[in-house]
């Protein structure tokens, strides 16, 4: 049903730090793919675990929800216009939002952005380059930016696709303009604060991140043919590291832990490991590997462990960040997206299989403790899942599934 939105329970909490049970933006609380849920099954009865509830009429799209408090929140369409669905914890949809035109691309229609959640405001970019910023919990447009327009961007093959960072008190955003490949904006007003400028390339369907390197605020993403670093305060262009791939698709998240930064992408390009100067200044190049050609699908480190689909090379495969060594690699489970929870690997198969696989997260070996097929909704699986509140969430198509992953 229909209705209004209800007043959010913990929108106190700012992106990034949310709450057990809270999942904000793009890939979980930090945009890394893992979720800090405990007490979930270890393993999944035959036919995987029950399903909670179903939402239909959601329109086309690949976005995940991002959930905060009591509320969920997932981009749609209806025909032609982009809209943001608002649902409760029992899948009941409270509201459609609309938002203005939404992708209409052949092979994925509909959005494929995650909404970004700081506080009272929800941000999102449309396909088509749009970014809004809406007022919670009445949902109210309070501005919004044309960045192709504005940066004087080029539209990409499939659309842009990359979910916004709220980084302090800017939105970062790849418009890939001249001078203006990465650029960031006032999160209260939408102004220009800074863009890349010396820096000019394509933007290529990756989601930035940031972190803090020895006093900088270091901004990390991919570009069109690049691996990019720059000072997030100021957006100066701190270092480039080239890798190219078929189509210009870097879609996946750049991956930090201490100095050492991991890059991957498909086609058979592979990815490698930089290692960083204490400031974040430069990088410098210390291991590439071919095995883990991830396409779009996001990688989990654990414990220094690797953890990802390939796209040519379809398995799923674990490698040692330090070294780039392949610890094993299985055919069982093939290209899907992967995140975790509790000691385990979920892994999403697509575009076309649906198989969601449950697998023991440990560098020693494969180990799938159950498997189950999406059979509800209709395109491709791409949506990358979500964990929240003990349950895992799956769009597919117009629907979203709520599974219950609980321990007894």
């Amino acid at each position: 049903m229909r209705g209004f939105c209800w007043t959010l329970i913990g929108l106190f909490v700012m992106t990034g730090v949310a709450v057990a049970g809270d999942s904000p933006q793009f890939r979980g609380p930090n945009r890394d793919g893992k979720y800090a849920e405990t007490g979930l099954l270890k393993e999944w009865p035959e036919g995987g675990p029950p399903v909670a509830w179903r939402a239909t009429g959601l329109g086309q799209g690949y976005a995940s929800p991002s959930i905060v408090g009591d509320r969920i929140y997932l981009p749609g369409t209806q025909g032609a216009t982009g809209c943001l669905f608002v649902l409760d914890l029992d899948g009941n949809i409270l509201r459609s939002a609309p938002y203005g035109p939404e992708t209409q691309d052949k092979q994925a229609p509909g959005p494929r952005s995650t909404p970004t959640i700081d506080g009272d405001r929800l941000y999102l970019l449309s396909g088509l380059g749009v970014i809004t910023c809406f007022q919670l919990p009445d949902c109210a447009i309070l501005w919004q930016v044309d960045i192709l327009e504005r940066f004087q961007g080029k539209q990409i093959t499939w659309t842009l696709a990359e979910s916004l960072l709220i980084d302090g008190d800017r939105v970062i955003c790849t418009p890939g303009g001249p001078d203006a490949a990465v650029a960031a904006l006032d999160k209260q007003t939408g102004a220009t604060v800074w863009t890349s400028t010396g820096f000019s390339e394509p933007s290529a369907y990756c989601s930035p991140d940031a972190f803090d390197m020895d006093g900088r605020r270091l901004l990390v993403t991919m570009t069109a043919k690049s691996v990019v670093g720059l000072d997030a305060a100021t957006g100066q262009v701190l270092w480039t590291h080239p890798h190219e791939t078929d189509y210009d698709i870097h879609a996946v998240t750049p991956v930090a832990a201490g100095r050492m930064l991991y890059y991957t992408a498909g086609y058979g390009s592979g990815g490698g490991m930089l290692r960083l100067a204490p400031d974040g200044s430069s990088v410098t190049p210390v291991w590439t590997d071919a095995n883990l050609d991830c396409q779009h699908h996001g990688v989990a480190l654990l414990d220094g462990y690797l953890y990802g689909t390939g796209h040519k090379n379809s398995a799923l495969i674990c490698l040692e960040l330090e070294t780039g060594r392949l610890m094993w690699s299985t055919k069982d489970v093939r290209q899907g997206v992967v995140v975790y929870a509790d000691g385990m690997l979920y892994v999403y198969e697509g575009p076309r299989r649906g198989m969601v696989s449950l697998v023991k997260a440990t560098p020693d070996g494969f180990t799938r403790a159950g498997a189950f097929e999406v059979t509800d909704g209709d395109g491709n699986h791409w949506a990358h899942p979500v964990i929240a509140g003990r349950r895992l969430y799956i769009r597919h198509g117009d629907v979203l599934l709520a599974y219950a992953i609980a321990a007894p």
